[in-house]
This record gives C-alpha cells, sequence and structure tokens, in this order.
C-alpha cells in the first residue's frame, strides 16, 4: 500500500473476486502442498501447511475481515517458510529442489 510498510500479494487481490477468487487463490496454496508433499516434506509439516491455508479460508469467507486478514495473514509466505526450513536441513544430495 503506498505510503506504508504494508505490502499485499495475488492471494489478496484475487480475494475481492467474489467466489472465485477465493478458491483459486486456494487452488494455488494447495498446488505448493502438492509440490512440498512430492519433495518429501513430512507429514506433520503438510499439517500445519493444510491448517495454514484453512485458517486463510474459513477468514477470507468473511467479506470484509476476509480483505483485511488475507493482506495481514499470508498463508502461502508461511508455507513456504515452512519448505525452505524443510529443504534447508534436509541432505543436500537428495534435495531436488533448485534455487
Amino acid at each position: 500500500m503506498p505510503g506504508t510498510n504494508i505490502g499485499f500479494g495475488a492471494d489478496a487481490l484475487l480475494n475481492l473476486i467474489p467466489g472465485g477468487g477465493t478458491l483459486t487463490s486456494k487452488g494455488m496454496s494447495a498446488y505448493l502442498i502438492w509440490e512440498a508433499r512430492r519433495l518429501g516434506v513430512p507429514m506433520s509439516t503438510l499439517l500445519r501447511m493444510m491448517g495454514n491455508v484453512g485458517a486463510d479460508f474459513v477468514v477470507s469467507a468473511v467479506p470484509l475481515l476476509g480483505w483485511v486478514a488475507d493482506v495481514f495473514y499470508c498463508s502461502n509466505l508461511r508455507n513456504m517458510a515452512l519448505l525452505r526450513d524443510h529443504l534447508d536441513r534436509s541432505d543436500p544430495v537428495s534435495n531436488t529442489f533448485q534455487r
């Protein structure tokens, strides 16, 4: 947002589109979780990732609160941090993710 230190991503913008925007953004979130599973992320971390998306989905369903929460909650950034943490701790030989 101009004049502030607050940034927002595609999730917040897509949530402005009734119905389809929320489903599209959560579809992208689901793809991130799918790729994390493919990369060998443990089930406990996958469940945390699903919890992040689930909480975001529930809050996004509330019209005004959802728009504000999407700017501040950023479930996909949280999930990317979880994925990066797993990849940083994993064996570099078995790590197939290229940065």
